[in-house]
């Protein structure tokens, strides 16, 4: 039986009326520990934790769950476009009840998307949803030094990015760079960092190839280890490449590295794997995990919440999350989707030739997409070949964002024109530049070749990042920083055009959906400073808790 609210409403009483280091009730229905300074240790007949594995790392067994629905669910199943404010404003009071430690929710390009498709204010967007949901943080992922357009930024361009999204109610960053590149990482974190960012996780994104080793993920999280901006860092799977072995094997280096701090971890469903590499990350200590709820879960894109709760629970390990609340965001999204006529997620079989191109999940639906407006959507699979042998000629860059779409594109342009690189985006030609970091391996040389011998090579060889300068006299002093941004990056019209769709009204916070009793008392709780350790037992449910150092 769980806890009711008479429980929490005792155990709180029991709490503010002694005094103990260590507090220990027993009663027939309910045991209760808590403790004012050092851990407070389950019976060991009792003990959630296994005693010979590295998931001692845990906090007392509980698991923390970043949501993934607004964006990489969204992304990864409706192709970015699936998602319109009210959809996620009309939800977003019940996600703050779930009880999830984040929500990652948008980036550069779902800021685009929402100016591009649905005529929004992407700005607005993040201040409603973050004003709806005080007690889950907003994150925003950022991939190097751009913003909506493949066109590098300049330092001013995103230092005013960050402070933006900052001051619009964004309070956690998940960086990462399409390179992997420590340096480039640390330069991130340390800008996040100063303009304002609460919570910073530094991600290290996996490939596989003859040069994304074990030991290139481990040399590259040793060299993060010092970054001080760094709160948490996390293994981002985009293209569900992991396996149990390899997640096994990679633990102990992100732990190294990570320290004291809190290691996360992403997957994707897109060959099946990435719930065994969940399981199996818990086993080797990862202390969060990413999930979208059941709708948006699955297929190319994350582990559902629903699914994974059950095998934390089958593995003896707890989590925060109120349940109920999470069934109705779950229903809400279901019935968007049907109404939408968007696909929900479904399990996806192993498939061993996805090694080959590595597409992430949302590239995946993207190069479906491209392919259907060409009228040429037979030539899928012969696509996704060619992007395998389009990545080794560029010198295995990992597949995300910017990159991802480029070779997508090339591989898409290279089978449709029959002539392969005959036809080479401009973005392709700056990647061979070295506009966007130093590949992995060498170019091959007869594709390098070709492509740095196109007609106005030099003028792109000398192409600017996009600044600052002379931005307020090209678009106006008058508007806001955040329309600069967008009249920076998007074409006029497009920014023109958000004012002609109709205003957004705030969210209501519904007054007769109480937090669930065990939500309430972990607050509670985190409110009382001198309390360091919880731990609750009634009937067969757990609760467990431990105050962050």
């Amino acid at each position: 039986m769980p806890l009711s609210e008479d429980d929490v409403r005792e155990i709180l009483r029991l709490i503010d009326e002694s005094d103990d280091e260590e507090l220990m009730i027993e009663t027939d229905e309910l045991s209760l520990r808590v403790g004012r300074g050092g851990p407070v240790e389950p019976p060991v007949e009792k003990a959630l934790l296994r005693p010979d594995s590295a998931s001692a790392r845990t906090t007392n067994g509980v698991i923390d769950i970043v949501d993934t629905t607004t964006r990489d669910g969204n992304q990864s199943l409706w192709s970015a476009t699936g998602l319109t404010t009210p959809d996620v404003l009309s939800i977003a009071p019940m996600i703050d009840r779930v009880g999830f430690h984040a929500a990652d929710f948008t980036s550069s390009t779902h800021m685009a998307v929402s100016v591009r498709f649905h005529r929004e204010d992407p700005w607005e967007r993040i201040r409603l949803v973050s004003a709806a949901m005080p007690s889950t943080p907003l994150s925003f992922i950022t991939t190097g030094m751009r913003f909506i357009s493949w066109v590098p930024a300049d330092e001013d361009v995103m230092r005013l990015v960050f402070r933006c999204v900052v001051r619009n109610g964004i309070r956690r960053f998940q960086v990462a760079d399409p390179s992997n590149d420590p340096p480039r990482l640390r330069r991130l974190a340390r800008m996040a960092r100063e303009e304002g960012v609460e919570e910073i996780v530094i991600g290290l994104t996996y490939s596989v190839s003859p040069v994304h080793t074990h030991a290139y993920y481990a040399e590259r999280a040793a060299a993060l280890a010092d970054c001080p901006e760094m709160d948490r860092l996390y293994l981002k799977d985009p293209g569900g490449l992991l396996t149990p072995a390899a997640v096994q094997e990679l633990a102990p280096h992100f732990h190294r590295a990570a320290g004291e701090r809190t290691v996360e971890l992403h997957s994707h469903c897109t060959i099946g794997l990435a719930p065994l590499v969940y399981v199996e990350g818990l086993r080797a200590g990862f202390q969060v995990l990413h999930t979208a709820v059941a709708p948006l879960a699955r297929g190319t894109s994350n582990p559902a919440a629903e699914t994974t709760l059950r095998d934390l629970g089958a593995e003896g390990y707890s989590h925060r999350l109120d349940l109920d609340a999470l069934a109705k965001v779950s229903t809400h999204f279901r019935e968007l989707g049907r109404e939408k006529g968007l696909p929900v997620g479904e399990p996806q079989e192993f498939d061993a030739t996805y090694y080959h191109h590595q597409l992430a999940g949302g590239m995946v639906s993207t190069t479906r997409r491209m392919l259907g407006e060409l009228g040429r959507p037979e030539l899928f699979d012969e696509v996704l070949e060619e992007v395998g042998r389009v990545r080794a000629e560029m010198g295995y860059p990992i597949i995300v964002t910017p990159v991802s779409q480029m070779v997508a594109t090339q591989a898409v342009r290279n089978v449709i024109d029959g002539e392969r690189w005959s036809n080479v985006s401009v973005e392709t030609v700056r990647y061979f530049l070295g506009h966007y970091g130093e590949p992995a391996a060498p170019f091959s040389p007869e594709v390098e070749e070709r492509v740095l011998s196109r007609p106005g090579i030099e003028e792109l060889r000398e192409l600017e990042p996009i600044h600052l300068g002379g931005a307020r006299e090209r678009f106006g002093t008058r508007i806001s920083d955040e329309e600069l941004l967008l009249r920076l990056t998007m074409p006029d019209e497009q920014v023109d055009a958000i004012g002609k769709s109709p205003p957004v009204a705030p969210a209501t916070r519904p007054a007769a959906q109480p937090a669930a009793p065990v939500v309430t008392l972990l607050k509670e709780v985190a409110k009382r400073t001198s309390i360091t350790q919880l731990r609750v037992q009634k009937g067969d449910d757990l609760v467990e808790w431990r105050r962050d150092a």
